[in-house]
C-alpha cells in the first residue's frame, strides 16, 4: 500500500499524467429562449426574520443561458417599489419548471413590505415575466415566520 501512495506523490510531483483519456468538460450552447414564460406558483413568502425575507416562485423554464437572477422590486410603499433584491440561479435544461428565490435583506421587524418579482437572463434581458403586487409582515425580534413545517 506504500508504495502506491509513494508511486501515485511521485507522479504528482513530476507532472505525469495519472490518465492517459483526461476527461473535458464541454459546455452546450445556450438554450433556445422560451417564447412565452409564465409564473406558474406564488410568489409567496418562503421564510421571514426580522430583518429579512425569502420569497420564492416557480415559472416555466425560460431558456437561454443557464445563469439567470431572480429579483424583487420592493418598499413599505406599495405605489413605490424602489428597492431592489437580487439573486443569481441556474435553469435546468432537464426541467419544464424553474423555481426562483430571492433574499431580501436590512428589514425592519413587525413591518409590513410590498412586492413582485421578476427575472431575467445573465445579460439583464427580461424574461417577460412579472408578478403583480404582494405584500408581507416581518415578525417580531427573534420570531421567525415560515410557510414550510420545521424539520423533526
Amino acid at each position: 500500500m506504500n508504495r502506491l501512495l509513494l508511486k501515485l506523490a511521485a507522479t504528482a510531483v513530476a507532472g505525469i499524467p495519472l490518465f492517459s483519456n483526461p476527461i473535458v468538460a464541454q459546455i452546450p450552447p445556450p438554450q433556445k429562449k422560451a417564447e412565452h414564460v409564465e409564473i406558474t406558483k406564488g410568489p409567496a413568502l418562503e421564510i421571514a426574520h426580522d430583518d429579512l425575507a425569502i420569497i420564492r416562485w416557480t415559472t416555466t423554464n425560460p431558456g437561454g443561458d443557464d445563469d439567470h437572477f431572480a429579483i424583487a422590486h420592493y418598499s413599505t410603499d406599495p405605489n413605490d417599489l424602489s428597492q431592489t433584491a437580487k439573486n443569481h440561479i441556474r435553469l435546468n435544461r432537464g426541467h419544464a419548471e424553474t423555481i426562483f428565490r430571492v433574499r431580501m435583506q436590512g428589514l425592519q421587524p413587525q413591518t409590513t413590505y410590498y412586492y413582485k418579482v421578476t427575472s431575467t437572463g445573465s445579460g439583464g434581458e427580461s424574461d417577460g415575466v412579472e408578478s403583480s403586487v404582494n405584500h408581507f409582515t416581518t415578525p417580531a425580534p427573534g420570531q421567525v415566520t415560515s410557510a414550510f413545517p420545521p424539520p423533526e
